[in-house]
């Protein structure tokens, strides 16, 4: 399949322009405008006839939109987990009463979501899950036990939790996918976790006793590895593209920054900011060989190497290029005055958990190895 943008492409990208330009800038409180986006239709455009959804658009639409979303200088979305994860898996997996239930608010901007994966002693170790789900008198599930690194958790109205419904299985086995509403007050516990930017985008979650009702399992009870790898299998699709239209426009201020301190007069770093673009261009047209449908069944473990490691060294170049600088915040400081930190430390200090949030690059090399090369499977208790 040959990926290009059709005439018919650009029109829309006129359309997105059209409609993001007056209102970006006026893009305040985060619910707001996600339901500002589902009111004009652009929030599940991927999602095809199923009526559940806003407009409908092509693949090369869809990564228009989410090209000019970027380009636009919009907000980081809230809605993105419920959009992108939670909604393709219904409609893979889910029930026609899951769906008519939680794709249209979804669509509407109206309700938000978190993913509940990832725990304390399992954050890579997916199967390793030890959160758990009792079936009650009345046929719900009461789940106890803790998630960490929750995005967004703090701001969502349901999570999707991996739990363990099969109390003697162990790894992959007997575990399911629950809706969970979080509006539970003393069995839902959201906790910040503070970052090193000193922002809070992840948090614990623990459940004490939360309630999930019965027709809230998506897939059969202990079908949940499935639905889980699934789910996985949408977090790297379209948004990959837009994702590095941010990066270009960071790689871009980083080269504006090295010829107004001079670094750029050094052959090293010279050489650094080339193989940063070269590697970025790399990196987009692999990004479409895979959403041409010519990629390898490895190419999402493939992509989160790439992207991961390379925006790691840009953060840590765009310190470099500052100088003395980059390392200070603006003028007057103390260390009894704390100072806001600037884009380039912030970039840098997030950029430090690149290679391990959304599957950490030890755990991609495992699957490319076991999945794609078929090389021996990693003993366990390896490592440990």
């Amino acid at each position: 399949m040959e990926f290009g943008f059709s005439a018919l492409d650009e029109a829309f990208r006129g359309e997105a322009r059209e409609w993001l330009g007056p209102r970006v800038p006026y893009a305040g409180e985060r619910r707001a405008w996600e339901r500002a986006l589902g009111a004009d239709g652009w929030i599940g455009i991927g999602w095809g006839e199923g009526g559940y959804g806003n407009r409908v658009a092509s693949l090369t639409q869809q990564v228009v939109w989410a090209e000019e979303y970027v380009r636009s200088g919009a907000p980081g979305r809230s809605g993105h987990i419920g959009e992108k994860l939670l909604a393709p898996t219904l409609l893979a997996h889910g029930t026609a009463e899951q769906k008519k239930r939680f794709l249209p608010p979804i669509a509407a901007g109206a309700e938000l979501w978190c993913q509940g994966y990832s725990e304390p002693g399992a954050g890579s170790d997916l199967a390793g899950v030890r959160t758990r789900a009792e079936r009650a008198a009345d046929g719900s599930y009461r789940i106890t036990g803790q998630k960490i690194w929750t995005s967004l958790a703090h701001e969502a109205d349901w999570c999707f939790v991996l739990a363990r419904t099969d109390q003697g299985s162990v790894r992959h086995h007997g575990l399911s996918f629950l809706l969970v509403p979080m509006d539970q007050p003393g069995r839902v516990d959201v906790r910040p976790i503070r970052q090193l930017t000193g922002t809070s985008d992840f948090n614990e979650v623990f459940f004490d006793g939360a309630r999930a009702r019965a027709e809230h399992v998506v897939g059969a009870e202990g079908d949940g590895w499935r639905v889980a790898m699934s789910l996985l299998g949408f977090e790297r699709g379209v948004s990959t593209l837009a994702q590095q239209i941010g990066f270009a426009e960071e790689l871009g201020r980083v080269v504006r920054t090295a010829g107004e301190t001079g670094a750029a007069d050094d052959p090293v770093v010279r050489e650094a900011l080339v193989r940063l673009w070269a590697e970025l261009r790399t990196m987009r047209w692999n990004a479409l060989r895979t959403l041409g449908g010519s990629a390898g069944p490895g190419a999402p473990s493939v992509a989160k190497l790439l992207w991961a490691g390379w925006h790691q060294r840009l953060g840590e170049l765009a310190v470099r290029v500052r100088g003395a600088q980059g390392g200070v915040g603006p003028a007057p400081w103390s260390p009894s005055a704390p100072y806001e930190l600037d884009e380039t430390q912030q970039l840098f200090l997030f950029s430090r958990a690149d290679t391990i949030y959304g599957g950490s690059d030890q755990v991609q090399r495992t699957i490319i190895a076991e999945r794609v090369l078929g090389l021996p499977r990693q003993p366990k208790g390896w490592g440990t």
